[in-house]
């Protein structure tokens, strides 16, 4: 019986420990949800190793393998690192990334909610905070989102971006303010704590939520992207 593709989880990178480690702990949480399955890391930035050395790594062994980008919308990252990584390999796969996807609005929902605030007041604004990207694929991505948790929130929920893309967050709580809400709250639509959740705190909103980890419906969300793209792919081709 042939094994299974190795799942590699590929995250963004950050220097903040406490981020390092909670991506770290997603790849074990979908790791025991998923027992035999192997699985190992890689990143698009700042920290090692690679998904580029990861992927030839895997290719030199002769093993196959699906990546999932543990990445909250489709940008630059996805359609150009790990696509290249994975067409250098010709049994790899590349799933789509962790975003946009209904548990994922739920963890911000319950977020907010752990935070003290009401999804029923429609006074209170949401400004949903990515990192952003140049690419109009990831703005739709990180819009699709926004578009999710407004289903469950009474006021107004738009979106702010940390770079790249417009308006900034600091911009759209304003922006927020000057069409009539009370309260403006962020939701950070981030996995893990790094440079950027650092730099919401000074956007001048009442609230910032936690980033998403920790939270098991995302080791859920990544084992589907798995599966998805093994179903998709066909496991033939990976054999």
């Amino acid at each position: 019986m042939t094994a299974d593709p190795v799942l590699v989880a590929c995250a963004h990178g950050t220097r903040n420990p406490t981020g390092r480690r909670l991506i770290a702990e997603l790849a074990l949480a979908a790791r025991s949800l998923r027992p035999g399955l192997q699985t190992t890391a890689a990143f698009v930035d700042v920290q090692p190793p690679t998904v580029v050395d990861v992927v030839a790594g895997l290719k030199a062994a002769g093993t196959p393998a699906i990546v999932v980008p543990l990445l909250l919308s489709g940008g630059y990252h996805v359609h150009v690192d790990i696509a290249g990584a994975v067409a250098a390999h010709d049994r790899a796969l590349a799933a789509r990334p962790l975003g946009p996807d209904i548990r994922l609005a739920a963890v911000l929902l319950d977020r907010l909610r752990s935070a003290g605030e009401d999804p029923r007041d429609p006074n209170t604004a949401v400004v949903l905070a990515a990192a952003g990207s140049s690419d109009p694929r990831a703005v739709a991505d990180v819009e699709d989102t926004a578009d999710l948790l407004q289903r469950d929130w009474a006021g107004p929920v738009t979106t702010g971006y940390g770079s790249a893309a417009l308006p900034t967050v600091p911009d759209a709580v304003a922006a927020a303010r000057r069409a009539g809400a009370e309260r403006v709250v962020v939701a950070a639509y981030l996995l893990a704590p790094g440079h950027f959740h650092g730099k919401l705190m000074a956007v001048g909103a009442e609230l910032v939520t936690a980033p998403l980890l920790p939270d098991d419906r995302i080791a859920a969300v990544l084992l589907d992207r798995y599966d998805e793209a093994l179903a998709a792919g066909g496991a033939s081709a990976l054999s």
